[in-house]
């Protein structure tokens, strides 16, 4: 094996010694998406020293052990009810954008399936749309989970700028990471104890749909989660008698072309940027729709 890439794990709720944990796994990358704080945060010039820590602390922990650390910018949807802060926030990521780490937008998406997240949602897509960004998604949890991927999946595709190809539906379950992956978005599959994935259920996945632009990821955030489960998946993979090939797929080569996708150095290799797109009209009417559409 290659060692294996994270591609969406909180290391800013990490002691330093998980990254040497994950170090002695074989881990060679990580990816960490902005995310909520484990409170709700007051002033968007909290979230500026936040994108500080992600783009320029998280970078120099990792490279003690030889880990590469990439990132993403956001408001994520726990906090996107507050509209007004959520769009100081979004006025703050272009400042952040060009840091060589940043991967793209994300991890943004619904929490509650609310308007105001629908809203908040969108003006995130704006800001992916015209500054070409990766995008990531955060699917809603257990019971919400249908209803909001549901919801994102068309207001993606409502967005002709968008290419699935560029964007990563992630926490993906089986019964929505078909409808996902038929869209053409890359998916992710989060192992978490409680109320996502575990490792033999992602691997069942696999075997299922196959392992094509699928990405495992363990999260590792501030509640009860493991950041060594990309591991743990690989290691049931063997349990199950996968081929080498399949393993490397799962846990190291899937990442890095969409990775590589990313306008900086999105990976190991430097990317094209990606075509211009044509623009779309305001997105708050959209929004309005979209969660009239899917009360």
């Amino acid at each position: 094996m290659p060692g294996y890439i994270d591609p969406h794990i909180h290391m800013i709720s990490r002691v330093t010694d998980d990254y040497q944990r994950l170090a002695y796994a074989g881990c060679r990358a990580v990816s960490e998406p902005a995310f909520w704080a484990g409170f709700d945060r007051g002033s968007a010039e909290g979230f500026r020293d936040y994108f500080r820590h992600l783009t320029e602390v998280e970078p120099k922990r990792a490279a003690q052990f030889g880990i590469q650390h990439f990132s993403w910018l956001c408001i994520n949807a726990k906090e996107a009810e507050n509209v007004s802060l959520s769009r100081d926030v979004i006025k703050l990521i272009p400042d952040f954008l060009e840091r060589p780490n940043v991967l793209g937008i994300g991890e943004i998406g619904l929490n509650k399936n609310t308007k105001n997240e629908c809203t908040v949602f969108l003006e995130h897509l704006e800001l992916a749309a015209t500054r070409r960004e990766l995008v990531l998604i955060h699917t809603p949890h257990l019971e919400d989970k249908h209803q909001g991927t549901r919801m994102i999946l068309d207001m993606l595709r409502s967005d002709g700028r968008l290419d699935p190809g560029r964007v990563c539906v992630d926490h993906v379950e089986e019964h929505t990471v078909g409808p996902a992956r038929a869209a053409g978005f890359w998916c992710g599959m989060t192992l978490y104890p409680v109320t996502k994935c575990t490792p033999q259920r992602a691997a069942d996945i696999v075997e299922r749909f196959g392992p094509e632009r699928l990405l495992v990821n363990s999260a590792g955030d501030w509640g009860k989660s493991d950041p060594l489960a990309v591991p743990e998946f690989i290691q049931e993979m063997k349990r199950r008698g996968h081929a080498e090939s399949v393993l490397r797929e799962g846990g190291y080569e899937n990442p890095l072309p969409f990775f590589r996708q990313s306008r900086r150095r999105g990976g190991p290799a430097r990317a094209a940027p990606a075509p211009g797109l044509p623009r779309l009209g305001p997105t708050a009417r959209l929004g309005d729709r979209c969660h009239a559409e899917h009360r």
